[in-house]
Formats: C-alpha cells, structure tokens, sequence
C-alpha cells in the first residue's frame, strides 16, 4: 500500500510538470491568494447614461431585451453611436420612437466617402442637418478618420483637414457633441518586443500591430486631432477612450485645461484608471465635470468591473480581458456627488433632449 501512494505521487508530480511544459505563456492565469476584503459590483450605485455603445441591428431588434438587461444594470439611458444616415437612421429611431422614446440616444455618422469632389462639405453638412432635425443627438466619427478614409485622389485624409470643416462647424450650430475615436493605444504603433506592455494583446491579435509610421507617426494623429478641437471652439468634443490617455493623465491633464471644448469618455480604458487609484481619483475629482460614462462593446457581464473600479476601495481585483490587462484592478472610491456627475450629470448636459426625469 505505500508503495502504491508512493507510486502514485510520483506519477501525479509527472503528469502535472508535463501539463506546465505544454502550457504557453499566452495560457498563463494565475488566481490570486491574495486575501482581501471584496465588494462585486453587479448594480451602479446611481442610475447611468452610457455615452459609448453600438447597436448596429437597431432598427429591427427587439429592444425588449435590451431594456432587460440595462435595467438589471441600472442603466437609464443607451447611447447607440451606430445610427448611420438617412434611411437607415430613420429606421432606428422610428423603433425606438415606437417602443422606449426615453431610454436610447441614437448619433449620426457621416461618409467620408468623396472629400476632395466638389461640394462635399456642404452636402455632407446639410445631411448632418438633416439627420439631426430628424431625431440624431449627436455625431459618433469612427477611428477609419486618420487611419483609413482616403479622399478622392486616394489620399489618407487627416483628422484636421479643412475639407471637413463644416462637419464639425454644423454640430456646433446645431449645438450637438461630437464623440470621436482617433488612432488607437500607442503601444500598437510601438516595437512588439520584451517593453511593450500590450504584447500579449498584439502576439494574439496580430492585426492590430502597426508599423511607427502605418498609416502615419501616432502623435501626429493625435496631434491632428487637437488641432482640430482648437479650431472649433464652439463644437463640443466628447474625446473617446480618454484620447489613448489614460495612461497618462498629466499629459491628459494640461490637454484639457488647453481645449475648454473637450470632455473624455472613460470607454474600453478602465483598466488603466484600475491600476493608478490614487492619481485616477485625484483626476475625477478635479475633472468631475468633464468625464463620462462609457464601456463601448454592449456585454452586460463586464460592467460590473467598471461599477467596482469607480465605486469601491477593493483591492487587487481581476480584470476581465486578461490580452487587455495582465494587472490588477484597484478601486477609485469615488464621492457620490463625483460618481453622479460621471454616470449621468455630465451626458445630460452635453447630450441634448434626453429624459432627465428618469434621473431624479
């Protein structure tokens, strides 16, 4: 019989350094044994507007459902940035119109197809007009400006580009926001070796990786983008996933004391708000009134991270994309008077004609 136990746990300690041979480093998961004091998150503590989600089916779908799940979350009111134009637009809104009027936004989005023909900006401004009168709350720009939209002599056009001017003169007018995704994390643009903190991100989503200059240098994307904001005082900028900035919140710091006319929204980047408590909260509370709710991709399930990052002092907590986020998150415990402005003060005053009944 001890030989047998004996026998046994040598074949046991075998079979488990063979499984550790086999396993890449991309599997690598380790559970924490750290013991600390937890507080899950399922439920906002405030009502909340998310300012960054995409529906792309809205105009048939069932938004029954939809309700269902943002009420089990405690979400007031979903900004769908996905609405297209003309047409397609109307389809939307009609159903929202037709079912839930009070708990969805939907923003235009514009075609860059044409910059450089005779008159695009003006057509493309008086369909903007048109979008907006017909029911639109905003204008959502995709990142494909600055990385992939080319005018008609094939050229990539800039986020700065006169040509598009009176796009952003026209929300201004009307006195809508602009929510913009410019370029992408910086990392993306830097060399995939040992350094680069999103490796395991760009090792299994290759496609992601740029070359430093693919399609042109990050910072001059960037840059081009904050001219642009200087140029059109009078059009308010929701800046998406902090401008790529997240990271960095002095630099994020100076650029919105410089740009009165910006705020941020806090889509696809807490985990780097997660990982600096201290600093982060110093920086919601001194920017209370410039930064919004958003989680950009619509999965009910990772909600809850945001909630815990926001509303809790938890501590070295698991983020949900382990590619995204090799670290841990800790909790900003943000004041309630801080907490409402993000979640739903702030969208109300930037985002016109939305139901603040449902808020109080």
């Amino acid at each position: 019989m001890k030989l047998k136990i004996i026998l046994t746990a040598f074949l046991s300690t075998i079979a488990s350094i063979a499984i550790a041979q086999e396993m890449s480093f991309e599997e690598y998961n380790p559970k924490s044994t750290l013991v600390v004091s937890e507080h899950p998150t399922p439920r906002a503590k405030f009502k909340f507007i998310d300012v960054h989600s995409h529906q792309f089916r809205m105009a048939e779908q069932n938004l029954s459902d939809l309700i269902k799940d943002m009420d089990k979350l405690n979400e007031g009111i979903m900004v769908n940035l996905s609405g297209g134009s003309g047409d397609g637009l109307r389809a939307m809104l009609k159903n929202v119109n037709d079912n839930y009027p009070n708990r969805f936004a939907i923003f235009a989005n514009v075609d860059f197809n044409g910059v450089g023909n005779a008159d695009w900006g003006a057509k493309a401004a008086a369909q903007l007009e048109a979008d907006i009168k017909a029911g639109a709350k905003g204008l959502k720009v995709y990142k494909s400006l600055g990385l992939r939209n080319k005018d008609s002599n094939g050229e990539r056009i800039a986020i700065d580009d006169p040509r598009l001017d009176p796009i952003w003169a026209k929300c201004g007018e009307m006195g809508v926001p602009v929510l913009i995704h410019a370029a992408d994390p910086k990392s993306f643009w830097d060399d995939m070796d040992s350094t680069n903190e999103r490796w395991l991100e760009l090792k299994t989503r290759p496609r992601r990786k740029r070359s430093a200059t693919n399609p042109a240098p990050w910072q001059q994307i960037i840059d081009e983008q904050h001219r642009m904001f200087k140029k059109h005082p009078k059009t308010k900028f929701i800046n998406a996933h902090m401008g790529w900035y997240a990271n960095d919140l002095k630099t994020l710091s100076g650029l919105l004391d410089e740009m009165p006319n910006m705020s941020v929204g806090i889509g696809a980047i807490i985990a780097e708000l997660g990982r600096q408590p201290k600093q982060a909260n110093a920086f919601f509370i001194k920017y209370q009134d410039r930064i919004l709710f958003g989680k950009d991709s619509w999965k009910p399930e990772e909600f809850p991270t945001y909630f815990r990052v926001l509303e809790t002092a938890d501590e070295y907590f698991p983020y949900y994309k382990k590619y995204h986020a090799f670290w841990a998150m800790y909790g900003l415990d943000l004041p309630d008077e801080v907490l409402q402005k993000v979640y739903y003060k702030n969208a109300l005053n930037l985002i016109p004609g939305l139901d603040k009944s449902l808020f109080n």
